[in-house]
């Protein structure tokens, strides 16, 4: 279940627990996601930071030893498979190399694609 409020002190604690140089990455990823999807409320879900919205997961992110997470659902991947040609993505999970440059102008394009998507699914689920 998401917090009630829209910060999240469990991500706060996931960032912190990782060295200096990736918890800037992360929170950058964070901070990029967040103004993409400003109504998301953030949560802990899978043990990955969560954006939340309309009651359901929106993305996840996470640090790993060589790479950040992303996780769009598969339409998120599918919808920008040509730009995400350089790095290693499957269905519904990217890898963002650390040693190479976070691509965060994608990521908010991921995530504004994913706000629409979420909105009309949750427009559909009213009509029901």
């Amino acid at each position: 279940m998401p917090s009630k409020t829209k910060s999240s002190k469990e991500i706060d604690a996931y960032i912190k627990s990782y060295p200096k140089d990736v918890q800037a990455i992360l929170s950058k990823v964070r901070l990029t996601i967040r103004r993409a999807a400003p109504d998301a409320e953030e949560a802990i879900k899978y043990r990955l930071p969560t954006f939340v919205l309309n009651e359901r997961n929106l993305v996840h992110f996470g640090g790993f030893h060589h790479h950040i997470g992303f996780y769009p659902t598969p339409s998120g991947t599918a919808t920008f498979k040509k730009e995400l040609a350089p790095y290693v993505f499957a269905k519904g999970s990217i890898q963002f190399p650390l040693d190479q440059p976070i691509p965060y102008g994608l990521i908010a394009k991921i995530v504004k694609f994913r706000v629409k998507e979420n909105a009309a699914k949750a427009e559909e689920k009213k009509k029901r």
